[in-house]
């Protein structure tokens, strides 16, 4: 971890070594729980930075320590004293809600590479906040149409209590068709299962949905496999993505969830992505940082268009999201969220490491229920 901190470090003190016409504030988690996640981000962020060869982008990094009030002090003096441009990074949506809405009412413009909570994809919506990654349902909207495709009538589910944890329920029910033997709100940050794993086994379940994302999910998934139910188990994603699975190993063996991105995605920005951030960063790529470097890389395609300060033809360019994502084909919705196809992942063994493989489409060219009540 050091070492990705010095590079990202030494990559921002080269940046802002230079004139730079655009300031850019991220703002993610490198430290204590969850710290992977931003690092990802982060790093994923600043690779499409040096490999676009601008000298015009200041980055200014800082740590919101997963903590709402250090994320609004933090934003806070990036728009009063840094006066950047552009803010990016959060990954938790708790922290979005914190920061986003004050951050867009100052005329900064907010690009999400994660967060992306109901409350800002539908009525909260605004010009200046665009989401690169997702809205927070859709992954999970996608493991309740795999679960229809499986046959499964009687999931059991839970997720933190927090707002991505709620939406994540939600956008699972909305498409999963059957029953539901037990639902349940843990504490964000849990690490102990012992409870919710009981309540699981006697629930007369046929299934286990949960969203658990990095350090949770690694904690939920070893005690569930040490427990003996014998459930099969789906999820997004987020606790089955490339940074974490190697902490929990053969637990996660053979579980299907739910992404949109994947290192064999069969195109050629993709394939470059993979191979450059394991040649720079000698790991591979997880979702996050996939996330970060489509976020750099629609800023930079907008940067070719116009500046910040040309508000109106700024925000034209992000709309127009003329860049090559890792994705293939990117669009937004009318509420600034992405149209994407979701895929159905089974974490596999390559060698000695745990990883993704596509085994088929969730839900194709997919958008966000709210966007209908975004009136932009």
């Amino acid at each position: 971890m050091k070492k990705h901190l010095l590079l990202a470090a030494v990559s921002a003190l080269c940046a802002t070594s230079a004139l730079a016409d655009v300031k850019v504030g991220m703002i993610t988690t490198l430290s204590g729980g969850g710290a992977g996640l931003g690092i990802d981000v982060r790093d994923g962020f600043m690779l499409a930075i040096k490999q676009s060869g601008r000298d015009d982008v200041e980055v200014v990094i800082e740590d919101d320590q997963r903590k709402p009030d250090i994320a609004v002090q933090l934003a806070d003096k990036m728009i009063q004293s840094e006066r950047v441009d552009v803010l990016t990074g959060i990954i938790w949506s708790n922290l979005a809600m914190a920061v986003v809405p004050a951050a867009v009412n100052q005329k900064v413009f907010y690009l999400s590479p994660n967060a992306g909570p109901s409350a800002l994809a539908g009525k909260g919506c605004h010009p200046n906040y665009f989401n690169v990654a997702w809205q927070n349902d859709n992954l999970h909207e996608a493991a309740g149409s795999y679960a229809n495709s499986t046959g499964y009538k009687n999931s059991f589910i839970l997720a933190p209590n927090y707002p991505a944890g709620q939406d994540a329920l939600t956008g699972y029910k909305r498409m999963y068709e059957g029953g539901l033997s037990g639902e349940l709100f843990t504490k964000l940050g849990q690490k102990d299962y012992a409870a919710e794993i009981a309540q699981i086994r006697a629930s007369g379940a046929d299934s286990v949905f949960f969203f658990l994302p990095g350090g949770m999910g690694i904690s939920f998934l070893k005690q569930y496999a040490d427990s003996g139910v014998d459930l099969p188990v789906i999820g997004p994603a987020f606790s089955f993505d490339q940074g974490i699975l190697q902490a929990v190993g053969d637990a996660a063996m053979g579980v299907v969830n739910t992404s949109q991105w994947n290192k064999d995605i069969d195109n050629p920005t993709n394939a470059a992505f993979v191979e450059s951030f394991q040649a720079e960063y000698d790991r591979l790529p997880s979702l996050y940082a996939s996330q970060g470097f489509d976020t750099a890389n629609l800023l930079l395609s907008a940067l070719d268009q116009a500046k910040p300060s040309e508000t109106d033809a700024f925000r034209d360019a992000l709309r127009a999201a003329k860049f090559d994502s890792t994705r293939g084909d990117f669009s937004f919705g009318p509420n600034q969220h992405p149209v994407q196809t979701i895929y159905a992942r089974e974490v596999i063994k390559e060698g000695d490491v745990f990883t993704n493989k596509i085994i088929g489409v969730a839900l194709e060219n997919h958008s966000d229920v709210y966007a209908a009540e975004c009136k932009m």
